[in-house]
């Protein structure tokens, strides 16, 4: 809990029981110097504290007015404390709400090449998820209020609003992201975003959700690079476990989850060499280096080729990709700092 939250619950706790010390006083003072009954010396007591302006049970004789003016005289000031410490918990709670969103909005302002994930649904959350195991920097974007505190809990950078906004996006770092992910759950709603975003950067890497097929072309049009239908690969996953269990059970085994189960990884031919000769498969030697098998090679052109052969020339600005075990993952990683 934050310090500055929990000294004012200590002083409204310090308050709180002031009070019940007063109004206790109250009743055993009208009970014993007046000589009321139990429930009139509640009632004197309360109508005292609460300065309501009722008359007196019976009329009070001197030792009792000069109770009733030490009561007053005490409940003003406790009542004035109270008040006091629980306007200034209220307000300081606020100022201090806004000061952690002042703080979360300039964390997400000093993002760059970021990922910027839209709508925090089912979808929206792996993603978030996964984004995480990878401690990449992203940013979500919510319209609904209600999500906030989900948000807190779950410890990411948002923004509230609507994503069809320009201003929204902006906020989001849509013009300095490398990548955004549309995961709203209506199709519409996935082409505009998605269309608003190509306008804003045009380099930035779309991918969008599609709840039908015939979305797919139309989000494509508007400037998505990768359309997903969660519901068409989710189909052709329980077919393919059925049909190819073995082989669906060791993708499965492949899925990458975090930093500390990692099987497969696409790297840069950039980093994994500097020098200005043409460099092969063959010359990275990364079996013997680190463990690792190329299974993958993705050109220039994002064109790939599964199992690619050995003396295969390396182009700049492509990349392979590697498969291993974890630890030699690890290795890879470590020899030519990927991060």
């Amino acid at each position: 809990m934050n310090p500055l939250i929990n000294f004012f619950k200590t002083k409204i706790y310090t308050a709180v029981f002031l009070l019940v010390v007063i109004l206790f006083i109250g009743i055993i003072g009208y009970r014993f110097i007046s000589e009321y009954s139990w429930i009139d010396s509640v009632y004197m007591t309360v109508i005292t504290l609460t300065t309501v302006g009722f008359g007196e049970v019976v009329p009070l004789d001197y030792n009792s007015k000069v109770f009733t003016i030490f009561l007053i005289l005490a409940s003003v000031i406790i009542m004035g404390y109270a008040l006091s410490i629980i306007t200034e918990y209220i307000l300081s709670k606020n100022n201090l709400e806004e000061l952690k969103y002042k703080k979360m909005q300039k964390e997400i302002n000093s993002f760059k090449n970021h990922v910027v994930i839209c709508g925090y649904g089912r979808n929206g959350k792996q993603a978030a998820i996964k984004l995480l195991a990878y401690e990449k920097s992203f940013v979500v974007i919510e319209k609904n209020k209600d999500m906030e505190e989900r948000l807190k809990l779950d410890g990411v950078p948002y923004v509230i609003g609507n994503a069809n906004e320009d201003e929204v996006l902006m906020e989001a770092g849509v013009d300095r992201a490398s990548s955004f992910i549309s995961a709203l759950p209506n199709d519409a709603d996935n082409l505009f975003v998605v269309l608003s975003t190509r306008q804003i950067n045009k380099n930035i890497n779309i991918i969008s959700r599609a709840s039908n097929e015939s979305s797919y072309n139309k989000l494509k049009f508007a400037g998505a690079n990768n359309v997903i239908l969660p519901d068409k690969i989710g189909g052709d996953h329980m077919a393919s476990l059925v049909v190819v269990p073995g082989l669906m059970e060791f993708l499965d085994n492949l899925s990458i989850v975090g930093k500390s189960n990692i099987n497969i990884e696409e790297v840069a031919v950039e980093k994994l060499f500097s020098k200005q000769t043409i460099t092969t498969i063959k010359d990275l030697d990364l079996r013997k280096k680190t463990g690792c098998t190329i299974i993958g090679y993705k050109d220039e052109n994002g064109e790939y080729i599964v199992n690619p052969e050995a003396e295969l020339d390396l182009a700049p600005n492509s990349k392979i990709i590697v498969l291993g075990r974890p630890e030699q993952i690890e290795v890879l990683n470590s020899i030519y700092n990927i991060q």
